[in-house]
């Protein structure tokens, strides 16, 4: 006897779309962000985490919680930003285990230098074709899925809430 729950045509629907866009959407992030700042949509992630972040700066234990990146993963991609002179790698004051991710004078300035072109390509792709009143739906949809994939909301404490 099958006990699966078959996806019903409107299941199966707003499920294959919601596949597209979460695999179209990355790419059309990274080609902007590409060629406009030679940064991947990951890269600009987290300099945008640390342009939020009080002084700038995080663990790198709650970097990776705010992106979503395992340590291995974001200590690459650290390395990387480091490199460039966006990013730099301090013990922590607090607790010298620890180590704190900053961002720099640079890291900054490429920031600011890049968040217009990347907000008009997040407007362009995603926001545009919506209603005032899809945007709200919209809001309320992810944040429940989020709820049921991020139950210690790690990766939501990043998200800016103006409630």
């Amino acid at each position: 006897m099958d006990d699966t729950r078959w996806l019903t045509p409107d299941e199966l629907r707003a499920w294959t779309r919601f596949v597209a866009v979460v695999e179209l959407l990355p790419g059309i992030l990274d080609s902007q962000l590409q060629r406009d700042a030679e940064l991947s949509h990951f890269e600009y992630f987290v300099l945008a985490m640390l342009s939020e972040s009080p002084q700038r700066t995080l663990r790198m234990t709650g970097l990776a919680s705010a992106t979503n990146a395992t340590l291995p993963r974001l200590s690459h991609v650290v390395s990387r930003l480091e490199k460039r002179g966006f990013v730099e790698r301090t013990a922590c004051a607090e607790d010298r285990r620890a180590t704190n991710a900053t961002l720099t004078d640079a890291g900054w300035r490429k920031v600011v230098e890049t968040a217009p072109g990347h907000v008009e390509t997040v407007r362009e792709n995603v926001l545009e074709p919506l209603t005032e009143e899809d945007v709200a739906d919209l809001d309320r949809v992810m944040g429940r899925v989020l709820a049921k994939l991020d139950p210690e909301h790690r990766f939501n404490a990043a998200v800016t809430r103006t409630d």
